[in-house]
């Protein structure tokens, strides 16, 4: 049975460097020699993996590491639900979000959409650059799969809440939840939580002391997002979007 799961895996992950090809350079790419060329030339993700451990040791050592334990669950649920509401189901990458942002990419002849899951960022942020390639793709989405394979779904969720930017110069959940509200993490509530949810995805933007209106947006959409994934009710939802927020400073 374990041969049988590791080879859907390898399946997929083929799969998902074909979809990833066309996302990233179009259809046309992949017929040309170059991509195949590209495709030995993964001994720096090799290299990565060999890291792995340490890499993840020297971001458990900081010494405002935050653990799973104690992060709020409104938190937890809120960045699931609005930056990878599969992550619990998906073994590094969302096949179905690729597809989508495939779709999307090759009508618009341009990056469009991205589909990146909260495995993916983790494996940016620990060992990539922001470079938009075939080949950092192609590394990007070897280290998920590592990391899927090696930590399980707190251990990857810990640590990337622990090293995301989270702007105005906030790295990790302690420096955000300092930084804009003057709070531990595990002090925080629901309206708190779903607003630095919301920022990753666009730090310089959704930061509140950046735009406090489009933060307070981009709030909404989590909480909504929250409500279609089961996490809370549509009243606690309403609730949490009227309640004031007070800011550190």
């Amino acid at each position: 049975m374990k041969k049988i799961k590791r080879l859907l895996r390898f399946s997929l992950f083929l799969l998902t460097v074909f979809c990833l090809a066309f996302l990233v350079t179009g259809s046309a790419a992949i017929f040309r020699p170059a991509f195949f060329d590209s495709l030995p030339k993964m001994q720096e993700a090799r290299r990565l993996i060999f890291l792995r451990d340490a890499v993840a040791e020297r971001v458990r050592q900081r010494e405002r590491y935050v653990t799973i334990d104690e992060m709020p669950d409104s938190l937890l649920d809120a960045v699931v639900a609005v930056e990878d509401s599969r992550f619990y189901s998906h073994c590094g990458f969302d096949p179905e979000a690729i597809a989508r942002a495939t779709l999307v990419n090759l009508q618009y002849g341009r990056i469009e959409e991205g589909a990146s899951t909260i495995t993916q960022q983790l494996a940016k942020n620990l060992f990539l650059s922001d470079e938009q390639s075939l080949d950092r793709k192609l590394e990007e989405a070897l280290l998920s799969l590592d990391l899927e394979m090696h930590y399980s779904k707190d251990e990857i969720l810990e640590l990337y809440l622990n090293t995301i930017y989270f702007g105005s110069g906030f790295y990790g959940i302690h420096e955000a939840s300092v930084g804009y509200f003057g709070r531990e993490p595990h002090e925080l509530d629901l309206p708190e939580t779903s607003m630095l949810a919301g920022i990753p995805n666009a730090p310089s933007v959704y930061s509140p002391y950046v735009d406090f209106m489009l933060a307070k947006k981009r709030q909404i959409v989590v909480l909504d997002a929250m409500v279609r994934t089961g996490c809370i009710t549509e009243s606690v939802a309403e609730s949490a979007k009227i309640k004031p927020l007070y800011f550190a400073h």
